[in-house]
């Protein structure tokens, strides 16, 4: 019996470990797309893997959690970002100022979601940015993401973050890439990306 018992706790355990184990690649290290292979990029990363036949497991399984519809990397690239150029979490409280010039892609969108992975809920229901909605000067675009508060004095077009008080909850900011050139999967980690600049926070 005492033996029994044994072999029980140690399945429970192993059982535990393997779960907790998945579950943390996946919600944690995988479900930022920053594991297996993956490119840095300033604030942005990048998992070529997504929508490969190449992709193991635990990435299908990060996409599926993350809710990516995962396109190949000849027809979509994504790039994420949890944090702003000084690394920084993003923060819901906080306005920030997108910026860049022309990507490598026919088309290209930034979307805001919040820590569970879903759209943002917020009065205005608007999600994201697109390179026919953003201001453009001089060949570069700007826009700004932060508290609906801030959007008669923000830079550009407006995507609100849905801040409803306190210090904010994280948010993430996804990048993509429509029918990119060929060097936007050569090499994802030398392209020039657009810039994620704090401004202020509430």
């Amino acid at each position: 019996m005492k033996l029994a018992g044994k072999l029980i706790a140690a399945l429970l355990v192993a059982l535990a470990l393997g779960v907790g184990s998945a579950w943390w690649i996946v919600d944690g290290g995988l479900g930022r797309l920053g594991f297996g292979a993956a490119a840095q990029n300033g604030a942005w990363h990048t998992n070529l893997a997504i929508g490969s036949p190449a992709a193991d497991p635990y990435t299908r399984a990060a996409v599926a959690r993350q809710g990516l519809l995962a396109l190949s990397k000849s027809e979509t690239v994504y790039f994420t970002a949890f944090s702003d150029d000084s690394g920084a979490a993003l923060k819901t409280n906080c306005a920030y100022v997108i910026s860049g010039g022309k990507l490598p892609a026919r088309w290209w969108s930034i979307t805001a979601y919040g820590a569970d992975h879903y759209l943002i809920p917020n009065r205005a229901d608007k999600y994201s940015a697109a390179m026919n909605t953003v201001t453009w000067t001089n060949e570069r675009f700007l826009f700004t993401v932060g508290p609906e508060e801030e959007s008669e004095s923000a830079q550009g077009d407006f995507v609100p973050t849905g801040y409803e008080g306190g210090s904010g909850a994280s948010f993430s900011l996804t990048l993509r890439l429509y029918n990119p050139e060929p060097e936007v999967a050569a090499a994802p980690q030398n392209l020039t990306l657009p810039t994620i600049t704090k401004e202020r926070c509430r």
